[in-house]
């Protein structure tokens, strides 16, 4: 069964990233099926047109968010996309349209993996944070699958070839991650 494939971008200034960029452009080449909804792009204003988000989302079986961790969440214009789209009636309550569709969270990190520790510098692991997202899950009906995640994917060393090629590497293992975590739903 062909499975319908939606990706949601969250990246606040997807031109201007390199990983989350790579992670898109890397899944698109393998999925081209896939719907893409990169949101800066379609909404730099933040006006939501939200009978097409629920459209798209209603339409596909797996869903993917993918974004850069912002402030332990989701960056601004997503979590508005989230507050204007994941409306009661559509998202959830009685009438819920999203139940039972797959779910799952492709996101980077700034800090590096060994700052995601209780011992670490954030005093909190990756998954300690999900939570939030978890509930939204779970409020929703959504089969929440687990995260793929990157760490260590920063603005700092965008000045250093070396560093960039890291990242940039980092994020094309990262979308056959995601690739592999979106043929098993």
């Amino acid at each position: 069964m062909q499975k319908n494939i939606l990706i949601v971008a969250g990246h606040p200034n997807l031109s201007q990233s390199l990983a989350n960029r790579t992670i898109l452009d890397e899944v698109a080449k393998q999925l081209p099926q896939a719907e893409i909804r990169k949101l800066s792009e379609l909404y730099p204003d933040y006006r939501i047109d939200v009978a097409a988000e629920q459209a798209a989302l209603q339409n596909a079986d797996v869903i993917v968010w993918q974004f850069p961790f912002s402030w332990y969440a989701l960056p601004g214009l997503m979590k508005v996309w989230l507050d204007e789209v994941f409306l009661h009636g559509f998202a959830h309550g009685s009438t819920a349209k999203l139940v039972g569709k797959k779910l799952i969270l492709s996101f980077t990190t700034g800090a590096p993996e060994a700052s995601y520790a209780h011992e670490g510098f954030m005093r909190h692991s990756v998954e300690d944070y999900l939570a939030a997202f978890e509930s939204t899950a779970i409020l929703c009906g959504l089969d929440l699958q687990p995260a793929v995640y990157t760490c260590g994917i920063g603005y700092t060393t965008r000045d250093n070839e070396t560093a960039i090629a890291a990242q940039r590497e980092a994020a094309k293992k990262h979308a056959q991650r995601l690739l592999a975590a979106i043929e098993v739903v």
